[in-house]
């Protein structure tokens, strides 16, 4: 079982890049080949992610606190570059996310009427093996290359199969996120080059830089590099503008990868990797990173009140709920707390990308029966899809923080850190509480109780208009009783996190105090 363990997790890396590929050859297989292929890629990597999340515990080495540890380049490294692969806590919930994300977006594809539907699922199966390598990766340089795998089909299908404004939407996103990733890759050479150590392994490269830290000011400009790399790619305020017009405009089964999964990349980059290795830099930044991920709590929470588009509004809420989880960053800063910030950053990441994975998939039935994404033009929806606004209720109440889904023990977490940490940020982070309760409830009595115009209420009294159908409902079931599940027992993701971050910042702690109260023995250098 031991061998059987890190074969499943290449697997779920191989598996849906294999079935893209075999996709290519969609006219040669037919139709229902093609969509049984298809099926296999998309529903692999979530089992293989439950059963190793069931694995997981028992399988862990004691010393690093990875398991299901790989070498698939042994003898070939070039550079200190190897195809490492293993989970630890903080990857954990990111992979099963993954899974997750991709198995509803994909069975959801399955079932759309899009044109060159197989290149579309050949498209979404490149996307989530990407996103399955990039958090099974423990090689720096392929956790961003698995990214970028990931990444580059989402402006072709939304360039390809997009809604309206499609084309200037994906230009935009295509700017600043080669932007991000530029300088995200900027700062990972320079961690790599001047560490002196010479290889992209994490594990190895935070044992050396614990016994070995850079200088100060060499860690403060590696930090910038990723911090604005990364908050690029998570729609760090005030670099979130890609963000809801890109979701907007992209077809539902990429937004939902994209903003539940595809995004968290940053954040798990800044606490995987940043935090572990340069944690003097981080704290350099940490006041100006606590700022801006205010203003995305606080400012962008009153444009998301402001919108009257639905999608749109969902896409303002994704970007403003990434401030909580930078604020998690900021924790790791504060002895007391820092597993708490940094734990319930991990556990909010999970949980918001299930539920904004179920908004946008909503989003997309009530306009498939309303025609419209206008707040204003819809009303009484309720009496003709009962079904489709219980699910709407849950998925904005999760989004909001509702004790019993997984987002409350991720905000809860965080405040507690924050508090620990400076307990002025607590009010501004807690009044996005209130925000989200605003906008989300008025949408829900807009679209379900409120009073139609004119032209939707001759559709609403004509009948045409059902209930969300079979293949919906599954979805939506998968992504709310996932939401459910670890509201109702956080430990089966919150244990294994604990436990990482423990051994991963055990020593980086000591660092940080020592570098705080000796800042003078670190020689000024220069990344350049």
């Amino acid at each position: 079982m031991n061998d059987l363990n890190p074969l499943l997790l290449q697997l779920s890396v191989l598996i849906p890049f294999s079935a893209a590929l075999l996709l290519f050859l969609a006219p040669y297989w037919g139709a229902k080949l093609s969509r049984a292929i298809a099926f296999c890629g998309f529903i692999a990597p979530v089992a293989i992610a439950l059963w190793l999340l069931a694995h997981f515990t028992a399988s862990t080495d004691a010393v690093t606190g990875y398991a299901f540890r790989s070498d698939l380049s042994t003898g070939l490294d070039l550079f200190g570059i190897s195809l490492k692969l293993g989970l630890n806590g903080i990857a954990l919930p990111l992979f099963l996310l993954a899974g997750i994300v991709g198995f509803v977006a994909g069975f959801y594809a399955l079932h759309t009427d899009a044109q060159r539907k197989e290149m579309y699922w050949m498209l979404l199966l490149f996307m989530l093996s990407g996103l399955m390598g990039t958090f099974a990766s423990i090689d720096i340089f392929f956790f961003y290359f698995f990214h970028e795998l990931a990444l580059i089909p989402t402006f072709i299908m939304i360039g390809i199969w997009g809604g309206a404004g499609r084309r200037a939407a994906a230009m935009e996103m295509t700017i600043y996120l080669t932007l991000g990733a530029m300088l995200s890759l900027l700062g990972l050479i320079a961690i790599y080059s001047r560490s002196g150590f010479h290889s992209f392994d994490l594990i190895e490269l935070r044992t050396y830089l614990v016994a070995a830290p850079l200088a100060e000011a060499l860690q403060h400009n590696i930090v910038g590099l990723l911090l604005f790399g990364f908050g690029i790619l998570v729609s760090l305020f005030p670099f979130h503008t890609w963000a809801p017009r890109g979701y907007a405009a992209a077809p539902t089964s990429a937004a939902m990868l994209h903003a539940g999964v595809l995004k968290k990349f940053g954040l798990y980059g800044l606490i995987q990797v940043a935090g572990p290795l340069l944690i003097v830099g981080l704290n350099s930044w940490a006041t100006a990173l606590a700022w801006l991920a205010l203003g995305n709590i606080v400012l962008i929470g009153l444009v998301t009140m402001a919108q009257r588009d639905l999608k749109q509004m969902i896409g303002y809420s994704s970007v403003m709920h990434m401030g909580y989880c930078f604020l998690g960053v900021v924790c790791l800063l504060s002895p007391e707390g820092r597993f708490l910030g940094a734990g319930g950053a991990v556990m909010l990441m999970f949980a918001h990308g299930l539920s904004v994975a179920l908004s946008f998939l909503l989003a997309t039935a009530i306009h498939q029966r309303t025609q419209t994404y206008d707040l204003k033009a819809m009303g009484g929806l309720c009496m003709k899809t009962p079904v489709l606004a219980a699910f709407f209720v849950a998925a904005i109440l999760a989004s909001a923080g509702l004790p019993g889904f997984a987002n409350f023990w991720g905000e809860f977490s965080i405040f507690m850190g924050l508090w620990k940490y400076n307990p002025w940020l607590v009010v501004p982070a807690v009044l996005g509480i209130v925000i989200s309760a605003i906008y989300g409830l008025r949408a829900v009595a807009h679209i379900f109780f409120g009073s139609p115009d004119e032209a939707f209420k001759d559709r609403l009294l004509s009948g045409s208009i059902q209930d969300i159908l079979p293949y919906e409902r599954i979805c939506c079931l998968v992504l709310l009783g996932s939401l459910l599940v670890i509201g109702l027992w956080p430990k089966t993701i919150s244990d294994p996190l604990n436990d990482s971050l423990q051994k991963v910042y055990e020593d980086v702690g000591v660092v940080l105090d020592y570098a705080t109260a000796s800042a003078e023995e670190f020689q000024n250098q220069s990344i350049l």
